[in-house]
């Protein structure tokens, strides 16, 4: 629940820069999601560091995992996108789902047991 609601955070931290940047600042929404990724992706790392996995080992360590598993999952999510509908040419509904469903669990395991996993740290 706790890692729910950190990405759920984390979801409209990225969704108020994204759209603070498009509409205030006039730039382009390809340009507007690289810092609202990174702005979100601090969010969530913090929250999952200090409150989800209750985390103490150096941010040397665990900040590489979490971004290499936050990359991970932005390339799942555009890998589903892709293959359900530029490839298989389905609603783009049935990618999300897709998404939803199995992204947010995988990134979920890895950040429990690699990521945030204090035995692996050294």
């Amino acid at each position: 629940m706790r890692f729910a609601v950190s990405g759920g955070l984390a979801t409209v931290v990225h969704a108020g820069v994204f759209v603070s940047l498009v509409e205030w600042f006039a730039l382009r929404p390809v340009l507007a999601a690289t810092p609202a990724f990174v702005f979100a992706l601090f969010v969530s790392y913090g929250m999952n560091y200090h409150w989800t996995f209750s985390a103490s080992a150096p941010h040397r360590i665990m900040l590489p995992r979490f971004v290499a598993v936050a990359l991970l999952g932005l390339l799942l999510n555009l890998g589903i996108t892709y293959a359900v509908v530029d490839v298989a040419h389905y609603w783009y509904g049935y990618a999300l789902l897709l998404i939803v469903l199995c992204v947010p669990l995988v990134t979920f395991l890895l950040s429990k047991f690699w990521v945030f996993n204090e035995q692996d740290s050294s």
